[in-house]
């Protein structure tokens, strides 16, 4: 019994821990952005709201960028080192590891970023899925009038806030198949861009590097089809969100992928 007390409380706090430090301070971001620089458009204060955000985690994506890159570019040499160690498992775990360690390769690199990143992801979509939703009467719902901070709790105990956006947009509802199909379409361009092509190799581990090669081409449209779903199932500000979020993770990539050309020109002439 006191385990599960204890396995409770502990919930508790993580969950008390999150709403005070991610969900609230977006929420509320989100609510006075909405309610000062947005027009009282739903939909503008969500374009802004999203750049800041991407705006603060410009580094962290960009360095996530350079991460899968480097795994990508490491790709044919260690394909090399798996055919040469094909009959000694343990070698090539070393030699694998050494040249990761050469070449300042780091394989878990690109996932820190993410992990820095998920939390405030995971609290944005509270936000858009449940955090600004309201009653009949346009007001929001009393629990989360809690959530907000000084003045805005005051006023929107009583103030309603509109979902209609751009004057035709009703972000409040679901089943929005434009923005879910648009939203799905950038995750594909986004996905593309960083996919590397590979002449195909026939060799003794052809086989493996084909089903390799087969799923990599299968989770370059499975994600977006699952972005469409889900776009289309949840609330259109989500979906818009995505899509806003997606568009300019898309942009950030031109921009790494054109500062990675120039680098690698500047090692071949020098």
């Amino acid at each position: 019994m006191a385990n599960g007390a204890t396995v409770l409380q502990m919930k508790f706090f993580m969950f008390e821990l999150f709403n005070t430090v991610l969900y609230e301070p977006l929420l509320n971001l989100l609510m006075w952005l909405y309610n000062t620089i947005a027009f009282q458009d739903l939909g503008i204060a969500i374009i802004i709201l999203t750049i800041l955000i991407k705006a603060v985690l410009f580094y962290p994506s960009l360095k996530q960028m350079r991460a899968q890159r480097s795994l990508q570019d490491a790709q044919p040499a260690i394909e090399e080192l798996k055919k040469k160690y094909a009959d000694n498992k343990e070698e090539l775990g070393k030699q694998i590891m050494q040249y990761y360690k050469n070449n300042k390769v780091n394989p878990f690199s690109s996932c820190l970023p993410l992990l820095v990143q998920l939390p405030i992801l995971l609290a944005l979509f509270e936000v858009f899925r449940a955090g600004v939703i309201t009653t009949d009467t346009g007001l929001l719902k009393p629990e989360q009038v809690e959530h907000l901070y000084g003045y805005l709790k005051t006023t929107y105990m009583s103030t309603p806030i509109s979902h209609i956006s751009f004057g035709f947009l009703n972000l409040e509802k679901n089943h929005n198949i434009l923005l879910a199909v648009a939203a799905g379409i950038m995750q594909f361009l986004q996905a593309k861009m960083l996919s590397t092509k590979k002449a195909p190799m026939r060799s003794a581990g052809s086989k493996d590097e084909d089903i390799t090669a087969a799923l990599n081409k299968q989770m370059l449209y499975i994600f977006p089809i699952m972005t469409v779903i889900f776009g289309y199932q949840f609330p259109a500000g989500l979906a818009l969100y995505w899509f806003i979020s997606t568009f300019i993770t898309w942009l950030q990539q031109i921009y790494f992928l054109r500062l990675h050309a120039k680098s690698q020109e500047k090692k071949e002439t020098a």
